[in-house]
């Protein structure tokens, strides 16, 4: 019976101690619990008509959410008199530990946020990077997904996009098309050049802004080279090189200008 009356003894000392503490720490809990639904419901909505990519909107509001209610259980921890020494000591280890193991996929990390935020390229550019040509299909917090011209899948970390030179090749919309030909002295260059002039007048995706130019660039033992130099749209831009290319060839043939090689 003695001992009996010990336990109630501690046990209502214990509730005197701790029961007021255990009170305010589950009405903080609850209290706390709604505040940070509310910040993440404005957060969202302040988002939403902001220029920011899903991914990194997605993002922002799971680490916003994740750091309160990291914040709030600390607050509870402190209000219930748990000491943190140890906690502190853990959390510090794990911290240095994780940043030795995932140093590359943090740096990587980091580097997503910043194209996320920069926009140096979207989805959709056709850009030249890491010695790849084609179009940005995806753009995730540690890779982006290029997509080459002839169909293959080239995911590129980040940190190798926000550390080297990227090409965007279409962020302008237009692009020059320059073509070179070689022709002999005894071709006329008056009558070659009227006859490309027209050619790429009737080539399909040519744009009038800027002019096409037409000139000698080259004065050889031989011969003598003419660059061609026209705009045309970005997207599209081999498709059309390869129509315009066909073209001169037919039309200049049709004039009566024979290429180097021929007889």
């Amino acid at each position: 019976m003695e001992y009996l009356q010990k336990f109630y003894d501690e046990a209502f000392t214990w509730l005197l101690t701790y029961g007021p503490r255990i009170i305010i720490a589950i009405v903080i809990w609850i209290v706390g619990q709604w505040i940070i639904r509310v910040i993440n419901r404005w957060l969202r909505k302040w988002l939403a008509p902001k220029s920011i990519d899903s991914s990194l909107r997605t993002f922002i509001e799971s680490l916003l959410s994740v750091t309160m209610q990291v914040l709030l259980v600390l607050l509870l921890m402190q209000i219930l008199g748990i000491q943190m020494t140890i906690f502190a000591a853990i959390i510090a280890a794990f911290g240095v530990a994780a940043g030795l193991a995932l140093s590359g996929t943090l740096q990587n990390f980091a580097s997503g946020v910043l194209i996320l935020i920069l926009k140096p390229y979207h989805v959709g550019d056709n850009v030249v990077t890491q010695s790849q040509e084609g179009t940005v299909s995806s753009i995730q917090l540690f890779y982006t997904v290029i997509t080459t011209f002839d169909n293959k899948t080239v995911i590129v970390p980040n940190s190798k996009l926000s550390n080297e030179i990227i090409i965007n090749l279409s962020r302008e919309g237009k692009r020059r098309l320059d073509i070179k030909l070689e022709f002999k002295y005894s071709v006329d260059f008056d009558h070659l050049k009227q006859i490309v002039l027209s050619s790429v007048e009737q080539a399909q995706g040519m744009l009038k802004d800027p002019r096409v130019r037409v000139g000698v660039s080259l004065l050889d033992v031989d011969s003598y080279r003419v660059d061609i130099n026209v705009w045309t749209q970005a997207h599209g831009f081999e498709d059309t090189r390869l129509a315009l290319l066909e073209k001169l060839m037919k039309d200049i043939k049709g004039g009566g200008i024979l290429f180097p090689g021929m007889s």
